[in-house]
């Protein structure tokens, strides 16, 4: 039986019930811990609530720039969405908060830890298999897969009784998560994929109705694979985001509505604002197009779909995910430059790149004279590369 126990602390629903049902059910000693992922909230309230819901300690701690720096930053050099759309702000903000949370249990010799995510979703795969990756013999409770609630309505209503204060209402049933890179709405009205979300659910950017009628053109500038400023004043990379957040956010840029394959086998329907990302992930895209060669990009586009599956899964620490950043991070020592961009109405256009490392040349690719390419070469080279399809239809005959 466990005696003390580090929860992974939000303040949200799930994690409020969470403390009060680990001291009624284990007579547990619950430290919390709140990490600082720039969801903009005030982590001292979430401590002092942790405190009173019955925590004998509770940690907050400030890991902003490590989460940009160490998670995101190595996760959009690789391009990584998931099913082609989802951006991966919850999955990579998983690991870290797990990580830190070991730490402090290894710092406090508790004998378990826990978190709030369900039975049904992602986030207790990508929680427990990081325990495990960093500490084996760790004790993981699920209180999703333990306890008799059923339902978030259920949970809502058993906060009311014990007088815990909690986000969601029997009116705005739908669950959120934020940090620097995204935010997320899962679960309640959103459940129906036909119905469209209300008006009024916009946290991070507005609609691209709302935005502005003129569009806003941004430079940003690349070294190694990583952004590191906008519009030539180089930022740190907490503050690069905070500022690219607002500039597309105004600007309508980042939401998309998706049904995903979640880990466990069910479908689900999500919605999410990403506008630093979304704007990232272009010009990244757009900076590589002119520094890497033909074959490298098409190989790493190729891994792609594997990486951002292991981020999605929970592999953050798994030997096949550190041999593909590897792989991937190799590659980005030539794309260093600037990216220009049209932010319009949710539309983010590139509209100019360049480099000191490019490998476009425009006396090669114009269609005017030139002396380096002899046109007349091609005729040898598509022979060359037809002769497979002639010996196919030669034998058809």
């Amino acid at each position: 039986m466990a005696k003390r126990v580090v929860l992974a602390y939000s303040g949200g629903l799930d994690t409020s019930i969470v403390i009060k049902w680990l001291i009624e059910t284990y007579n547990a000693e619950v430290i919390a811990f709140c990490a600082d992922l720039g969801q903009g909230e005030d982590l001292n309230a979430v401590k002092e609530k942790a405190i009173n819901t019955g925590a004998s300690k509770a940690y907050v701690e400030d890991l902003r720039e490590e989460f940009v720096k160490n998670y995101i930053f190595p996760m959009l050099r690789a391009n990584a969405i998931y099913e082609g759309t989802y951006m991966l702000g919850t999955s990579i903000a998983r690991p870290l908060i797990a990580k830190k949370q070991i730490d402090i249990a290894i710092k406090e010799n508790a004998d378990a830890v826990a978190h709030g995510a369900t039975g049904k979703g992602n986030d207790q795969v990508r929680f427990e298999l990081t325990y495990y990756a960093l500490k084996p013999d760790i004790t993981v409770i699920s209180p999703w897969r333990e306890w008799s609630f059923d339902s978030r309505q259920s949970l809502i209503e058993y906060a009311e009784k014990h007088g815990i204060p909690v986000p969601a209402t029997k009116e705005k049933p739908y669950s959120t998560d934020r940090n620097i890179f995204h935010i997320s709405y899962e679960g309640g009205i959103l459940e129906d994929p036909w119905s469209e979300p209300p008006i009024d659910m916009y946290t991070m950017m507005v609609s691209p109705e709302k935005a502005p009628d003129k569009h806003l053109y941004i430079d940003i500038h690349y070294e190694k694979g990583n952004p590191v400023g906008i519009n030539g004043e180089f930022l740190s990379p907490v503050d690069l985001f905070e500022r690219l957040n607002k500039l597309a956010g105004d600007n309508g840029i980042g939401r998309i509505d998706i049904v995903e394959n979640r880990y466990v086998g069910i479908k689900s329907r999500g919605v999410y604002e990403t506008p630093a990302g979304t704007v990232l992930h272009i010009a990244h895209r757009a900076l590589e197009s002119i520094t890497l060669d033909r074959e490298v990009l098409h190989l790493r586009d190729s891994l792609i779909p594997k990486y951002a599956e292991l981020i999605y899964y929970g592999y953050w620490f798994s030997p096949e995910r550190e041999m593909l950043q590897t792989a991937i991070d190799s590659i980005q020592k030539n794309v260093t430059g600037t990216v220009r961009l049209k932010l319009y109405k949710g539309n983010c256009i590139v509209v100019g790149r360049k480099s000191p490392k490019s490998l476009y040349h425009p006396e090669l690719a114009t269609f005017e004279a030139e002396k380096i390419y002899n046109q007349k070469d091609a005729e040898g080279f598509i022979k060359l590369n037809a002769l497979r399809l002639k010996v196919k239809k030669i034998l058809e005959s």
